[in-house]
């Protein structure tokens, strides 16, 4: 277990790294996880340590969000006095990235049956 927490924290730290190298306007825990998922396609499988050492931390997610919660209960004036704007906003942009997804999928799809009949011929 300890193993697997520290790959997960050596991507975590390489992530800091890159975003401050580069002053990307990204999370470090994105990069980090990026810097995992790399790592794991470039060895073609996911190691099992890394995988068992993962499980234990999604075990405890919910209570990683416990900080976020009160984060918001501390900005309570401004979720009333913006809130409305922060949903519509919210739904607008879910939707739009649906209809996106919808549309890439269905571009693709498309395009693959065009191949396949183009092969077939």
């Amino acid at each position: 277990m300890l193993y697997g927490l520290s790959i997960i924290f050596l991507a975590l730290v390489g992530g800091e790294f890159v975003r401050q190298l580069f002053d990307l306007p990204v999370p470090s825990v994105v990069l980090g996880m990026l810097l995992l998922t790399l790592w794991c396609v470039v060895r073609g499988k996911a190691e099992l340590r890394v995988a068992l050492a993962s499980e234990g931390l999604l075990r405890y997610l919910g209570i990683l969000f416990v900080p976020a919660g009160v984060g918001l209960i501390e900005l309570g004036d401004r979720l009333e006095a913006q809130g409305l704007a922060m949903m519509v906003t919210i739904m607008l942009s879910t939707l739009l990235t649906l209809l996106t997804t919808a549309w890439i999928l269905n571009f693709l799809l498309v395009r693959r049956q065009n191949k396949e009949a183009e092969s077939s011929r």
